[in-house]
């Protein structure tokens, strides 16, 4: 459900900023490392550390601002 949403702030950040998905069923060492319970979980990274976290589908409009704000 969010997939796409994800794929299009891609596109449209493509300049800005690195997105990228993980499958969590294939990496459950990254799911543990940053204690991810619920899914769909969408991590905001700035310089290597999770500055802000998304848990459960939102519209495409919060992930864009939550970006913007870290960008």
């Amino acid at each position: 459900m969010v997939g796409p949403i994800v794929q299009e702030i891609g596109e449209d950040y493509k300049e800005k900023a690195v997105v990228g998905k993980l499958n969590v069923d294939d990496n459950p060492g990254v799911t543990a490392k940053f204690g991810i319970r619920n899914i769909p979980t969408i991590l905001f990274f700035k310089n290597g550390e999770v500055v802000d976290k998304q848990v459960g589908a939102v519209p495409k409009q919060v992930l864009t601002n939550k970006l913007e704000a870290i960008l």
